[in-house]
């Protein structure tokens, strides 16, 4: 054990300083002229059973951020260390191939869209059985762990031999998880895992999550970028704005006391099921930075009302503010921002 992980069996996955970067390529020689900085320097932990919910605009660098520490893609730079149980831990983007391949049973992902993660020429009892057979699994005895999947996702198990397209968008997704969980995760990144099911439908995965969090011990990071949402699942919330975190803390302190003037913005525009309290919009102006070209210093500060001349000069770094509210803004203990429910009126 090293000084990055000494001290911190309570927590099963740090990420330290994440980047990735994708080439801009120009002319004929395909010459790098410069680089989308889709993740900047990604740092936070996850403690073993918690939910920490990733919120961000389109575009932020949250599901990239996800699928580099599933590794279904390779980081420029930065370490990703998972806790596992068998080989104490470990650095995922430094195994070797088969070390990843016996690390794939601790490490799943839900995928965002239950249509297309799906492959519409197996059956349901190949989808969810897949996993299983890549890990040695034969014969009676993957139908038989199939059908106890089913049945723990909410699904009736005889329908296991039927294609995708008999199923609705939930049941899908159901199925999605039901794969994620076939071989006994430890860690699930689940990427926007609701975003493209009906209002109602959203809440039924929701509870389920948490009832197979519960029941399973899992630990999940949750990308999302619907606050409402975020906050009905996640035990603590990291907030993401052009590849970087501005602000991380635990979900009540953060709705009620957030740091950043962009955390602000969008607890601004979470909505609230009662027509008799009207909504305090704060309108950011101006575009989201080019992750390609971001302004120097804060990569917030021409969006933000509250900016000063430091701001556009020096980069402002992720800082423990008190009681683990981590918040990357120059002003943070200065400015009194409104919480999620600061934003209601009833006038």
């Amino acid at each position: 054990m090293d000084e990055t992980t000494a001290g911190h069996d309570d927590l099963l996955l740090r990420v330290i300083d994440l980047k990735k970067y994708y080439p801009i390529e120009r002319g004929l020689l395909k010459k790098t002229v410069g680089y989308v900085k889709a993740v900047d320097g990604v740092s936070f932990f996850i403690r073993r059973g918690e939910t920490l919910g990733l919120v961000g605009e389109s575009g932020c660098g949250k599901t990239t951020t996800g699928r580099c520490i599933v590794r279904a893609i390779e980081r420029t730079s930065g370490d990703i260390l998972f806790n596992d149980e068998s080989a104490g831990w470990v650095n995922i983007p430094e195994l070797s191939n088969e070390e990843m391949k016996r690390l794939r049973s601790r490490i799943q992902m839900i995928f965002q869209d239950p249509y297309s993660s799906l492959n519409p020429r197996m059956t349901i009892v190949q989808i969810v059985g897949e996993p299983l057979i890549y890990a040695g699994m034969k014969g009676r005895a993957v139908e038989e762990r199939v059908a106890y999947l089913l049945e723990m996702v909410g699904l009736q198990p005889q329908y296991m031999r039927r294609y995708p397209h008999a199923f609705s968008g939930g049941q899908r997704q159901r199925i999605g998880i039901a794969r994620a969980l076939a071989l006994n995760p430890r860690l699930v990144v689940a990427d926007e895992p609701v975003s493209a099911l009906d209002v109602s439908v959203q809440a039924q995965v929701l509870n389920l999550l948490q009832d197979l969090r519960d029941a399973l011990g899992l630990t999940y990071l949750f990308i999302a970028h619907d606050l409402s949402v975020v906050q009905h699942i996640s035990d603590r919330v990291a907030v993401m704005y052009v590849g970087r975190i501005v602000e991380l803390a635990e979900t009540d302190e953060l709705f009620l006391n957030p740091k950043h003037p962009y955390t602000e913005a969008l607890m601004s525009a979470v909505p609230w099921p009662n027509p008799r309290l009207k909504m305090k919009h704060i309108f950011l102006e101006g575009e989201v930075a080019d992750p390609a070209n971001p302004p120097p210093g804060c990569y917030f500060h021409p969006r933000c009302r509250y900016a000063q001349k430091l701001c556009a000069t020096e980069e402002p770094r992720l800082e423990d503010v008190g009681g683990g509210h981590y918040v990357s803004c120059h002003f943070a203990r200065e400015l009194a921002l409104r919480g999620a429910m600061a934003n209601l009126s009833t006038g």
